[in-house]
This record gives C-alpha cells, structure tokens and sequence, in this order.
C-alpha cells in the first residue's frame, strides 16, 4: 500500500525528494528511503537530479521510470483508427492515423491488419516495438455484448462484428486487449481532464456522426445488461422516425430512426437544407444559422429531459461535433429550452478536451490497468 501511494503521488505530482514523498504519505524517513530502494530496485522509480537553490545539501529528486511500461490506445471512426502510444507516467511518444482504405476489401483479418498498421506506425515514431507494449485500449462505436463477444450497436463497423475479434487483435498484437464504447471513453476523458472532474454522477451526451450518452453514477460507468447503456441515439422521440428492428442493419449511422435521426451531425446539414441553405456542406455551416441553431437547441433539450428524468444527474456534458460547432450559444439555447421539460435541473456544460476525448479516454483507460499490474509490488 505504500508503495502503491508513493508510485501514485509520483505520476500525479512530478519529481519528489524522499522528504516530500515521506510528509505526503505520512512516512517516517527511514521507511520512505527503503521504499525508495525498493521501487528503484524493481525498475519502477529512478533519480532525477537534485533540488537546488536551498540551504544546506540538495536533495535528490524521484520520478518514476518512464521505461516502466507502455502502452497503446486507438479510437476508431468510420473512416479509420488513429493510434497513440505512451509510457507509464502519460507522456505520449508516437501517433499514427491509418485510414480504412489502408487494407484492402476481402483480405483475411482485415480489421487486426488495420489495427496493427495504427500501433505499429505509432510505435515506430515512439522508437519501440510491440514486445515493449504492456496493453493496449481501443475505443469503438458500440459495446462488446459480455454474453455472445460480439460488438453490438455498431451496423456501420461490419468489420468489427467478429466472435474471435477480441482475441484475434490480442494475437496480433501480443498484449492484453480492452475494446471500449468510445463515448464511455469521452466520459473518461472528462472525469480526468475535462468538466465533469468534480462530479460522481454526470451524463455525457455525444452529438457527432453517431449520437450516444455516458452515464456516470457514483463515480462509475453504467453499461447496461449487453453493454448498451446509454444508447440513446435509437431512443424514440416526437418528431423522429422509429427506430425498428432492420434499421439496425444499416450501413450509415444516422439511417434507421429516433433521437440521433433529429441531432446527428448529417441531420443537422440536412435541417439547413431544409431551411432554405441548400449550399451548407458543414455542421459549423448550418449552426451559423439562428434558425438551425434554435431548432437544433430544442430537439437536444428534448432528449435530454428524457434522459435526464430517468438518470437525475448533477451535470450534462455536452460533447462531440454538434455542440462543439454550437459552441456556448448553442448550450445557452439548450439551457432555455430545458427550463419546464424535467423536474432535475442539471448544470450543462460544453467539453472542453483539448483533442480528441475518446483517444484520451482510451489511454487513461489503458494507464490505469497498466498502473494497477505494473505498480503492485507484493508479487
């Protein structure tokens, strides 16, 4: 345990003197400097100078050893998988974009090829090699059933469908895989990084290509009975085609129905086309427009207070294309439109994540387990 202490204290604060790590901890300075010795001697922490400009003689600064471990996170999208590698202590050292057009149709495995040409691209500007990777956490449209291991709620991936898939990319990898709903993964993002790390219990709702929600409670993702919490794209709203049962087999993701049909990023063009702008090629282009923007306010008010009378968060972060092109005056219009439609009055927030969220999420994701089996010293 105290070891585990002294190993999180030195990721999450920087460089320590034994001193330091001993007030911090409560350690008295014998144990802290056999601690010290102890996790040098296992590879996990190592000197980095001293402190200077101090009275008396400097101290020596620990940090822990970026050498330690790496690992590997990806986020896949319709058109491809960007991938980012990083040492033990976060610090990121190699990013690759691979597009889907980068294996060609029909070849056997296709989706493990695409997946290694990401890591291993990623790996190559890092300066490392496979064998040197402790994990690797990829973030995905949909959820992997823990029933069947099939990735559900993803029609527009049909690539990733496979039984063996999860096992088919930890072959060719060579490291323990984590496949993860990648607005699970924004969610993650934000807890650490973003608006929502003072809250327990928040709901991200992600407006882009696809629309989903994260529902946090107690500190805690919610993911459902076959991982799809949180689904609310297929979620029956007025105004809405119903989502049925064929739709689900569509190969875009805003076909089929319901709330993701009124606030996905192509209905939101299409709404401006309708409103007279037939020339309006992007979300930002149509949200420019008070029309679009007003009516896109009040379709998101909408489904949140249906989200939000079931779930009761303190907070709503809003995050992926649509509200990042809205911007604050978009939320202000949701914020409006709210007033009246649910009992709970949740803060509404836009994210602010420099980057991408869910590829964030993914590596905190993949930094945690790789702590949580790299940092256990009682073995």
């Amino acid at each position: 345990m105290n070891d585990r202490a002294a190993l999180d204290l030195l990721v999450s604060q920087g460089p320590l003197t034994r001193t330091q790590i001993g007030e911090l901890t409560g350690l008295s300075k014998p144990t802290a400097s056999q601690l010290l010795a102890r996790l040098e001697a296992a590879g996990l922490v190592r000197t980095t100078g001293n402190v200077t400009g101090r009275p008396g003689p400097s101290a020596q600064l620990y940090e822990v050893d970026p050498a330690a471990a790496q690992v590997a996170a990806l986020a896949v999208d319709q058109l491809g998988i960007t991938a980012a590698v990083a040492d033990i202590t976060g610090q990121v050292l190699g990013e690759e974009r691979v597009g889907t057009d980068a294996v060609d149709d029909g070849v056997p495995h296709r989706t493990a090829r695409l997946v290694a040409k990401a890591v291993d691209g990623a790996l190559a500007k890092a300066g490392l090699g496979r064998e040197q990777l402790h994990g690797t956490v990829i973030g995905t449209p949909g959820a992997l059933d823990p029933q069947t291991g099939r990735l559900r709620y993803a029609p527009h991936l049909p690539d990733w469908h496979s039984r063996a898939l999860k096992e088919e990319l930890a072959e060719v990898l060579g490291t323990p895989i984590t496949i993860e709903n990648d607005v699970n993964l924004a969610a993650v993002a934000e807890q650490h990084d973003g608006v929502a790390q003072d809250f327990d219990d928040f709901v991200l709702v992600w407006a882009d290509e696809g629309v989903g929600a994260a529902i946090v409670l107690g500190g805690r993702l919610l993911r459902g009975a076959t991982g799809g919490a949180g689904e609310i794209g297929y979620m029956p709203l007025p105004g809405a085609p119903l989502s049925r049962g064929g739709d689900r087999s569509a190969a875009r993701p805003d076909a089929g129905g319901g709330f993701q049909r009124l606030v996905g990023s192509p209905s939101v063009i299409e709404l401006a086309h309708a409103y007279g702008a037939p020339d309006v090629r992007t979300v930002a282009g149509a949200l420019a427009r008070d029309d679009v923007r007003q009516e896109v306010a009040r379709r998101l008010a909408t489904g949140l207070a249906a989200v939000v009378a079931v779930v009761d968060p303190r907070l709503v972060v809003l995050s992926g294309e649509v509200p990042q092109a809205g911007g604050e005056a978009l939320r202000a219009l949701v914020e409006n439109e709210f007033d009246g439609l649910a009992l709970p009055r949740p803060e509404l927030r836009l994210s602010d994540i420099d980057g991408n969220p869910i590829l964030i999420g993914a590596l905190r994701t993949a930094l945690a387990q790789a702590r949580d089996a790299v940092f256990d010293t009682t073995g």
